[in-house]
């Protein structure tokens, strides 16, 4: 794997919190995939309340009955391989936002202070 620095992209993926991808949380699904795909990560960030395409509000507040709530996945890599992904979140995306920002990686460290993609140098 190379090491990520520099201009990036970034995609998001705005779902529903019960959204299904064959009986399996369909945000899962998408970060399994970027993961199967080689990508340098997903996060998957759960929202307190929001609204998309259908208007509907959804809220974490006590008096609401939604249980729906919204969610975003993050993913970041280069251009080249988020836009080879995308045909990835087209099967699976059936209603939802995706979106696309270049970004910048300032830093992109592993646990013990590793980058990404580099061998241990001893």
């Amino acid at each position: 794997m190379t090491r990520l620095h520099g201009t990036a992209l970034r995609v998001t993926v705005f779902v529903g919190e019960n959204d299904t991808y064959r009986h399996r949380p369909l945000f899962s699904e998408i970060v399994h995939r970027a993961h199967r795909a080689g990508l340098a990560g997903a996060s998957v960030f759960r929202g307190i309340e929001g609204f998309g395409a259908s208007s509907l509000v959804h809220t974490t507040r006590l008096l609401s009955m939604s249980e729906d709530l919204p969610v975003a996945v993050v993913v970041v890599d280069s251009e080249e391989r988020v836009r080879a992904f995308l045909p990835e979140l087209d099967e699976l995306v059936t209603e939802g936002l995706v979106i696309l920002d270049e970004c910048e990686v300032i830093r992109y460290v592993g646990r013990g202070g590793e980058q990404r993609g580099e061998e241990n140098k001893a």
